[in-house]
């Protein structure tokens, strides 16, 4: 059995070694095809954010906290932040704010709109490829935002924590990752394809093919004699 095995793992390396090129081949042209799509093809995605804190004031006028008392409360919060300041109120406002010539559906998916687990803290983050666009977006998100949660939920304590500013540094694409993923998809649809050569060819071309496919001994083989 030990034998068997060290066969089998010597042949995986003679199928391996035999279709070297049409491996290399395959991962080079990943390599390069998604090389030239990412340092030369794909904008750079800049992310920005801005955090606001919302409290709420009860009828008497005294500060009452928002309490996340569980993952479901905390949950719908989030939603409902999320539904204010990505509706057509809101974005049509920031439009008309900002003199964007850009259709309200395009701009919402730019913005995300999280709430920071078991705090008062929201964070309206903006991508887009023009960083100090994606600055005056979150910004300006921002201001309708708080002016729309005063209005509908009667949280008439909303204050900005920080500003968004310019990023210097793009989010994506990122290259070398996948320069990388590229790499290792080429090597493995390389195997894949050397293999299923080695299985399709059904000829028989040394000593041991005839003792292995046919089970016939072999009694002499003619050598190729070169000039």
């Amino acid at each position: 059995m030990e034998q068997e095995s060290t066969m089998d793992l010597r042949e995986f390396f003679q199928v391996i070694g035999k279709h070297a090129g049409i491996i290399s081949l395959i991962t080079i042209t990943a390599v390069m095809i998604t090389a030239l799509f990412s340092f030369f093809i794909l904008d750079d995605i800049y992310e920005t954010y801005t955090t606001l804190m919302v409290s709420k004031v009860s009828e008497d006028g005294q500060k009452v906290d928002i309490q996340y008392n569980d993952i479901l409360l905390n949950q719908k919060l989030v939603n409902t932040y999320s539904t204010i300041a990505s509706s057509n109120k809101v974005i049509e406002q920031v439009i008309k704010n900002m003199d964007i010539d850009e259709r309200p559906e395009d701009l919402k998916e730019k913005i995300t709109v999280t709430s920071i687990k078991d705090t008062e803290i929201i964070k309206i983050s903006v991508q887009d490829k023009d960083k100090q666009f994606a600055a005056d977006l979150a910004n300006g998100v921002a201001q309708v935002f708080m002016d729309a949660v005063v209005e509908t939920m009667k949280m008439d304590n909303v204050q900005v924590i920080d500003m968004a500013k310019v990023s210097d540094k793009p989010i994506k694409p990122r290259r070398m990752l996948n320069v990388t993923i590229a790499a290792v998809l080429g090597v493995m649809i390389g195997l894949l394809v050397a293999f299923i050569l080695e299985y399709l060819d059904n000829t028989i071309k040394t000593p041991e093919d005839v003792e292995k496919y046919l089970g016939l001994p072999v009694l002499g083989t003619i050598p190729d004699i070169s000039e």
